[in-house]
């Protein structure tokens, strides 16, 4: 299983909320760059970076911090965050990242998903949030009417890299991941599923690996390593094993 530290960005400096609160912020650096570069010499494979000013306010927004991450570091990159048209996509690929991530407009508008899909196949990631199985947008802040469950089926047959489904109300919680959803997700699609939110221990990472079999190839970790409850390292060990 791939272990991907997180990267959240407010203001330019790196931060973590709970449960996608602004008014929930800690901050755990002023220097974006040299925080990817620690990961990646810690032995990360690959990092997740969210700009949360661009998902709050609907357009990229942390650009300079983000292009100090992509110069800093030689490891793949995954960007999400306000990433709502075409050439907003075009222009964090060009600049770098490997995978953009789309949440609101892919979720507001299947036909963009489908286009993004076309001109960047195998680049695009489609972002799952949810609150008890169904969708929110807008940096969390709006809640739909659709299923997780449902959006992941409907994308089967896309060239996606992959889903990232993070479950809002484990987010930043420390209470280790919704497995009864993450699974019912990775059932619903032939896409692979990167798992997000709730993971504090090994024992997480352990009870997520009985779901690699159903698709569950990878998890992102933001405020356990930034809080110490785990390390990279023990991470990086658990999903080798």
């Amino acid at each position: 299983m791939e272990i991907i530290p997180a990267i959240d960005l407010r203001g330019g400096k790196v931060v973590r909320l709970i449960q996608g609160d602004p008014a929930r912020e800690t901050r755990y650096g002023d220097d974006p760059a040299a925080t990817a570069a620690d990961w990646e010499r810690r032995g990360a494979a690959r990092l997740h970076v969210v700009d949360l000013d661009g998902a709050l306010g609907g357009s990229p927004a942390n650009q300079a911090a983000l292009a100090a991450i992509l110069g800093a570091i030689r490891i793949p990159v995954q960007v999400g965050g306000g990433l709502r048209t075409a050439e907003a996509i075009r222009a964090i690929l060009d600049r770098g990242a490997a995978v953009a991530v789309l949440g609101t407009a892919a979720i507001r508008d299947p036909r963009f998903l489908e286009a993004a899909c076309a001109e960047f196949p195998g680049r695009v990631a489609l972002g799952l949030d949810a609150r008890g199985g169904i969708l929110a947008v807008a940096g969390w802040a709006e809640a739909t009417t659709i299923r997780a469950t449902d959006l992941a089926r409907r994308a089967s047959d896309l060239p996606l890299w992959a889903i990232v489904y993070t479950d809002i109300q484990r987010d930043g919680m420390l209470e280790g991941p919704n497995l009864a959803e993450l699974g019912a997700v990775a059932a619903a699609t032939r896409i692979p599923v990167i798992a997000s939110g709730g993971i504090s221990s090994v024992g997480d990472l352990h009870a997520l690996q009985a779901l690699e079999p159903a698709g569950v190839t990878g998890v992102i970790i933001g405020k356990a390593l930034y809080d110490g409850r785990l390390t990279l390292e023990a991470a990086l060990r658990a999903g080798r094993a």
